[in-house]
């Protein structure tokens, strides 16, 4: 009977839980496609730490996090977590500057894809971050000449990413509201401090605007819907539903670019939505209470 009461506010958490992923997911592709027009002149880095400066300031002006009194396992946490944000935004900017979105899109999905299957108990658990990897693939349709090193970044970017959803979990568990996202964006946004203050002279009036817009939805908005998805559901099920980006990816790009989308793309469409509903729906089978997982030994 506990169960039966329980599997309903489970399920409840996951759905909302997926809804911010999607608006995540969006606002981190929309971003990208906006910041990828300053890499010429600034560079990839460069806009990838202006960013996370204009996001760091906007969190920190409304959470005002505290930074007193944190344990200092919850500042390892927060300062990984942040490094994890560093990393994932240089090399998958610099995957976006080498490969297509979709693609670059994809390999990024490799991360939490990762983490997926490392913490699924039983296989066919394991089996839903595989239907929606080959959804990925569908989506994207990559061919033609390789850029190693895009792939070198794109891997990169995975690596960091699945990081990335593990410690947003760790820092979630540990702090109260937002206090440890903010504390996390402002340690990523000062290690890239290197890329972004000589490139801040050559910014003008209206690549501000760019590199305030995309760091707000792109980082500030994303990260704390992800945060957010993160606490409700549990990192494996966010880590399913992140192939939701590859998705977005490839819609934007037919948007921006009037391509048409073809029988293979659809399909993958389709695999991709079914692995995140399936991951949702038994959401209840997932640990989202605050258990130390697999992903969290110390």
């Amino acid at each position: 009977m506990n169960d039966l009461a329980g599997a309903g506010p489970a399920r409840n958490r996951a759905f909302l839980g997926a809804g911010l992923v999607l608006v995540s997911c969006l606002s981190v592709q929309a971003s990208a496609a906006l910041a990828s027009t300053l890499f010429d002149r600034l560079g990839a880095p460069a806009v990838a730490g202006l960013r996370q400066l204009c996001a760091a300031l906007v969190l920190m002006v409304l959470v005002r996090p505290r930074v007193r009194g944190h344990t200092r396992q919850e500042w390892a946490g927060m300062v990984v977590y942040g490094a994890a944000m560093a990393v994932m935004n240089v090399a998958y900017y610099g995957a976006v500057g080498r490969l297509p979105l979709g693609v670059a899109a994809t390999l990024l999905f490799l991360g939490p894809f990762v983490v997926a299957v490392a913490s699924a108990r039983a296989w066919r658990e394991a089996l839903l971050p595989a239907v929606g990897l080959v959804g990925v693939v569908l989506v994207t349709e990559p061919g033609g000449t390789v850029a190693w090193a895009g792939i070198v970044f794109g891997l990169l970017s995975a690596l960091a990413l699945a990081c990335y959803t593990v410690f947003a979990q760790r820092v979630g568990r540990a702090s109260s509201g937002l206090e440890g996202l903010a504390v996390s964006v402002g340690t990523s946004a000062m290690l890239l401090l290197p890329f972004s203050l000589p490139a801040a002279p050559s910014v003008n009036g209206s690549d501000w605007g760019l590199v305030a817009v995309s760091g707000v939805v792109g980082v500030a908005l994303a990260f704390t819907l992800d945060f957010r998805a993160v606490k409700m559901a549990g990192a494996k099920v966010v880590a399913t539903l992140f192939s939701l980006d590859p998705l977005m990816g490839a819609l934007i790009g037919a948007l921006a670019l009037a391509e048409s989308l073809s029988a293979p793309v659809l399909v993958g469409m389709g695999l991709i939505v079914s692995a995140g509903a399936v991951a949702t729906w038994r959401a209840e089978r997932l640990p989202v209470s605050p258990t130390p997982s697999s992903t969290d030994r110390s």
